[in-house]
C-alpha cells in the first residue's frame, strides 16, 4: 500500500501540475513511474489524489447540436416500400418504408400476419393517405414475392 506521505514536495507539485493540465488518474499513474521510477496501482494512485486533494480537470464534453442542425428527413412526396432479403428476427417478412414526408420507418409481418411499424423518430405517425399507399405497395410486393 502507497502512502502520499512517501511523496517529496516537489512530487506532490509535479501531480497537482498534470491534474490541472488534464491528466487522468491513470496519467498520474504512468508519470509517476515515468518520471519517479514510482510504481503504484491504480487504486493507490486514486487515493493519493484524494489524500492530496488534487483536482482533475474533466475535458469538456462535446455540445449538442442544436435542433435546426440535426439533419432533417427529405421529403420526397411519395412513399417508396423496400423488402429485405432477410427478414428481422420473428417476422415472416419485413423491410423499410420512407414516407412523403422523407420520415421512415421499419415494418414486418410476423407469421401470423400481424403488422408492425416502427418509425426512426419516436412517436411519428404517417398521414392516412401516406398509410393507404403504404399498404397498397406492400400487398403488391407480398403478392409479387408470393406470400
Amino acid at each position: 500500500m502507497f502512502s502520499a506521505s512517501k511523496l517529496t514536495e516537489d512530487q506532490k507539485s509535479a501531480l497537482k501540475q498534470w491534474a490541472a493540465e488534464g491528466a487522468s488518474i491513470a496519467d498520474l499513474q504512468k508519470r509517476l513511474k515515468e518520471e519517479y521510477d514510482i510504481g503504484i496501482t491504480y487504486m493507490d494512485a486514486r487515493f493519493m489524489v484524494l489524500d492530496l486533494g488534487i483536482e482533475l480537470v474533466e475535458p469538456p464534453k462535446e455540445e449538442k447540436k442544436p435542433e435546426e442542425e440535426i439533419a432533417k428527413p427529405v421529403p420526397t412526396g411519395m412513399v417508396t416500400v423496400e423488402m429485405d432479403n432477410i427478414a428481422l428476427p420473428g417476422a415472416l417478412i419485413s423491410g423499410k418504408v420512407t414516407f412523403s414526408d422523407g420520415e421512415t420507418a421499419i415494418w414486418m409481418l410476423d407469421h401470423q400476419g400481424r403488422p408492425g411499424l416502427d418509425p426512426d423518430t419516436p412517436g411519428y405517425r404517417p398521414t392516412q393517405e401516406d398509410v393507404v399507399d403504404f399498404q397498397k405497395q406492400l400487398s403488391e410486393m407480398i403478392r409479387k414475392k408470393g406470400y
